[in-house]
């Protein structure tokens, strides 16, 4: 198992924010697969599509809650390798990864 830090509590605003319980059910198998260390080990990840954000000069992941509505995590890895969850993007926002870093740099290390 990998570990999985929520110092924002974005899952509190995911729960409170998401649209619909099927947005919270794939937010849950999304978690499950980032959590799981064989997923990193193959560096296969068909729920969420966890890859690396481009633009930005921080490093900063992302993983799909939802693919077509858009909902994405914005994740990093902390000094120890474990992986903090770092902000919920409404799929109105996913597009333009440098604005919403910049927006929350504080969170972004």
């Amino acid at each position: 198992m990998k570990a999985l830090l929520d110092k924002y509590g974005i899952l509190r605003e995911a729960w409170n924010t998401l649209p619909d319980d099927r947005h919270r059910l794939q937010l849950l198998e999304g978690l499950a697969e980032l959590e799981n260390a064989e997923s990193y080990r193959t560096l296969q990840f068909p729920v969420t599509r966890f890859h690396r954000a481009k633009g930005v000069k921080q490093t900063v992941y992302r993983a799909d809650v939802d693919k077509i509505s858009g909902w994405r995590l914005h994740l990093q890895f902390d000094h120890d390798g474990t992986l903090c969850l770092k902000d919920l993007i409404p799929g109105s926002k996913h597009d333009d990864v440098t604005k919403v870093v910049k927006a929350k740099k504080h969170r972004y290390e």
